[in-house]
């Protein structure tokens, strides 16, 4: 009896469905066209990552634009320039784990869904000047809200890991296509303000990327008590 409530409370999968998870999350983002969406969530994650280094370091965020084929750009004012252009990538696979962390946690995919939702239409309000960026926002928010009229808990919390799993995925993958561009990108920008080669900047980015997968795996691996 003692064994039961964790089992109640815990959505966390075994290590065969967590790699059946990871093997879907990793086609989808391969898929031509199909993948497009699902790249939203990365970029928005990543350039609110950007607005909220703004906001901690004492500057504002004048506005988030976002583009249908998965780019983004975040505009801000003041804050310290080089934590903000950091933030984006990891940011980005910080926010995966979270969600892929907290949709292992059964009773709390409600809160979880919830507060997503409540984010992208903060951001909605208060940064979206453009028609494309409300249009690709509120897809978003429908995505994390729409969910909440429905009881298949266990399929919510499986299709929540397998998004925080796409946003890790495509955190990871996002930078290596500075490796072909030059001078541009967050990395050059960093390299700019840092001195700092570009190329070192991704591999920290790929790097971090790695570990919150990792961080993924460790949550099944290890079996813990779920979160609360």
């Amino acid at each position: 009896m003692h064994d039961a409530l964790p089992n109640k409370l815990s959505a966390i999968p075994s290590k065969g469905r967590f790699f059946l998870e990871l093997l879907f999350a990793f086609l989808i983002t391969k898929l031509p066209f199909i993948s497009i969406p699902f790249k939203w969530f990365e970029s928005y994650f990543h350039e609110i990552s950007h607005g909220i280094a703004a906001i901690l370091s004492g500057g504002i965020v004048t506005k988030i634009q976002l583009f249908p084929n998965g780019a983004g750009l975040c505009f801000t004012q003041g804050g310290f320039a080089p934590l903000i252009t950091f933030s984006g990538y990891p940011g980005a696979a910080l926010w995966g784990y979270m969600i892929f962390l907290l949709a292992t946690w059964r009773a709390g995919i409600r809160f979880t869904l919830g507060i997503l939702g409540i984010t992208v239409i903060g951001s909605l309000i208060l940064w979206a000047r453009d028609l494309l960026t409300i249009g690709i926002l509120i897809s978003l928010a429908v995505v994390f809200l729409l969910p909440l009229k429905f009881d298949h808990n266990a399929l919510l919390n499986s299709l929540l890991r397998v998004m925080g799993l796409m946003i890790v995925l495509n955190a990871m993958a996002s930078p290596t296509v500075l490796f072909r561009v030059v001078g541009q990108g967050d990395a050059a920008k960093l390299s700019q303000l840092t001195w700092i080669p570009a190329w070192i900047w991704v591999i920290m980015w790929l790097i971090f990327s790695c570990f919150m997968l990792w961080m993924c795996w460790k949550r099944v691996d290890d079996k813990k008590l779920p979160i609360g």
